[in-house]
């Protein structure tokens, strides 16, 4: 498969786009005003402990406080790594059972109050950006990453990532990570230290304890809340935790960051510094690749396939829900041979949507439904196929009875529509406005109240104009019966700058 990675920055923002096989697959931005906080860290200081919901919340500095759950607040070799996960790429990822890992139950676990006081100050790590109006997630279980590995400083476990999928190879980097692993800290080798040499891998280790050096000696005089530690911007964090050797080319679109991008990788990855090229062309990366056109239709909520079936992608309060239909499609053969077939061009369409989308939580897929059972099963093999090559974590459910397809999907930051778009200040993101028909009885009810309160018979009535068109033509009536209730003529004036369901009465 060809892969590319594009990276586009002007003076107001950085964009990041996934191309394989010339289709766009992942896309990422960040606003140089309001630049995510994930990985960053800070020193802390607790403002309020919740017994009640085993957690707490941290003063950052930032608008709202930080929350921090007990699990996520010891750090104790006992507990295991269930809460803290493993970065590798945008996300974290489980650790395998033969590295060390041991989930206890939730009732072994402290009380939030045994651990945390008001007051009292600490060193986290944001795990999640805020989203919806909630702080954001923080974690006392401090993970650095660079490319080859990831440093524990405070949990002595070694782990491997799950994508590393040889065991002799498991077996080698086990055997490196067990001999480099710095006193007291532990060490979690990444997809990509796949065939990494010792020297890569003490070149990883020495750079990250160093790392965490410095942020010790800030955190020792440091006074609460600020800031220790800044994970790197999106261009470069793309760098580190995107792209590889699985890549063909690396396009940068000006020449100062081509710069950033050859001096940041060639220590690590000298081999791969030839994939970056500077694009100097008048016409941007991100149309002269089609992927303007890409994002702005995964703001959409309809998505046509080839075949002339489409998708319906409605993002809710508490999960995704995507629905598939023939729409257009009619097939060759039979029924069931074009539901199939519509099932499967859906299922590479939808985790490719979800990728670009950077959809999360839970996320149910309402498939067409299929009588064969050979046909459910390959559908589902073909899904699980798909999701192997998104980065973020998933996990996912067999199809139901009903056809349904029930998965979860990990996301720190915001998805793609919460950066780009804001609720309809028209319909206050509902979707809906009432019709015209209901707004014309609305008006006729406000008209008999007002008629109770004064008996005047003349009254003009100010009202968006497909309202007033609706009462002049097709809800006449409602106006006729106005006019004989009130013993007098109503008056109508469209006034554009109304809502549609806001109007006026007024008395002459």
């Amino acid at each position: 498969m060809k892969k590319t990675l594009l990276i586009e920055r002007d003076p107001h923002q950085t964009r990041v786009a996934v191309l394989e096989n010339d289709r766009l697959a992942e896309v990422s931005l960040e606003r140089h005003r309001h630049r995510g906080r994930v990985g960053n860290l800070y020193q802390g200081r607790v403002t309020r402990v919740l017994p009640g919901m085993q957690a707490a919340f941290v003063d950052l500095g930032l608008e709202r406080d930080a929350f921090l759950y007990v699990s996520d607040a010891v750090v104790d070799d006992e507990l295991g790594l269930d809460a803290r996960g493993e970065q590798d790429g945008a996300e974290p990822i489980d650790e395998e059972e033969d590295a060390g890992t041991r989930v206890e139950p939730a009732e072994s676990r402290p009380s939030i109050g045994d651990v945390l006081k008001t007051g009292q100050e600490i060193v986290v790590q944001v795990r999640k950006d805020a989203l919806h109006g909630k702080g954001a997630r923080v974690s006392a279980h401090v993970t650095l990453p660079s490319r080859y590995l990831v440093l524990l400083p405070a949990s002595p476990h070694l782990g491997i990532s799950r994508r590393i999928q040889d065991e002799d190879e498991r077996g080698r980097l086990r055997e490196l990570l067990a001999a480099l692993q710095p006193p007291g800290a532990g060490l979690i080798a990444r997809t990509e230290a796949e065939g990494a040499s010792r020297e890569d891998l003490e070149a990883d280790v020495a750079l990250l304890t160093n790392l965490w050096g410095g942020i010790e000696r800030r955190a020792a005089v440091a006074r609460a809340p600020s800031l220790l530690h800044g994970d790197l911007g999106l261009a470069l964090r793309a760098v580190r935790d995107v792209f590889g050797g699985d890549f063909d080319a690396l396009l940068v679109d000006g020449e100062e960051l081509y710069e950033e991008v050859v001096e940041f990788l060639a220590p690590s990855q000298p081999e791969l510094v030839h994939r970056v090229q500077l694009d100097a062309r008048d016409v941007g990366l991100f149309e002269r690749f089609g992927v303007d056109k890409e994002i702005e239709a995964a703001l959409e909520s309809k998505v046509w396939l080839r075949s002339g079936g489409y998708l319906v992608i409605n993002p809710t309060e508490a999960l995704v829900a995507i629905d598939v239909n023939t729409g257009k499609f009619v097939g060759r053969d039979n029924l069931e041979e074009t539901i199939f077939r519509t099932n499967l061009e859906a299922v590479r369409e939808i985790v490719r949507q979800i990728r670009i989308r950077d959809l999360g939580g839970i996320i149910v897929i309402d498939l067409i439904d299929m009588e064969t059972e050979e046909h459910r099963k390959e559908v589902f093999a073909l899904l699980e196929s798909e999701l192997e090559r998104d980065r973020s974590r998933t996990r996912v459910l067999n199809i139901s009875e009903f056809g349904l397809v029930e998965l979860t999907r990990k996301r720190s930051r915001s998805d793609l529509l919460t950066q780009l778009a804001q609720s309809c200040p028209y319909c206050h993101g509902s979707g809906r406005v009432k019709s015209t028909s209901t707004v014309c009885l609305d008006l006729r009810r406000e008209v008999l109240r007002h008629r109770r309160r004064s008996p005047r018979s003349g009254l003009l009535l100010r009202a968006h104009p497909d309202v007033v068109a609706a009462l002049e033509g097709d809800e006449r009536a409602v106006l006729d019966d106005l006019e004989s209730r009130l013993g007098g003529k109503v008056l109508l004036r469209g006034d554009p700058q109304l809502h549609h369901e806001q109007f006026d009465v007024l008395e002459l």
